[in-house]
């Protein structure tokens, strides 16, 4: 996705149409995004997921990061 910001523009430069409702502003930020339909929130969602898996964080270890320092430290013991 191809997005574009741009803060403190002036409203003075924008098409008439986008200056309705700021006419008490000087300068507003712009962000202009693709509407590319490919795009969706699933598929950020799907590869959250699967970094969040690639990494295999395990709940029941980072609660205690004592307990798992100890666990990994201990595998070196044997």
């Amino acid at each position: 996705m191809n997005k574009i910001v741009r803060t403190h523009y002036p409203v003075e430069k924008l098409p008439e149409d986008l200056r309705f409702g700021f006419s008490g502003s000087e300068t507003v930020t712009i962000i202009v995004k693709d509407d590319d339909p490919t795009d969706s929130d699933s598929d950020r969602d799907a590869i959250v997921e699967a970094m969040l898996k690639a990494r295999d964080i395990r709940p029941e270890l980072s609660d205690d990061p004592v307990k798992r320092i100890r666990a990994l430290r201990d595998e070196w013991d044997d």
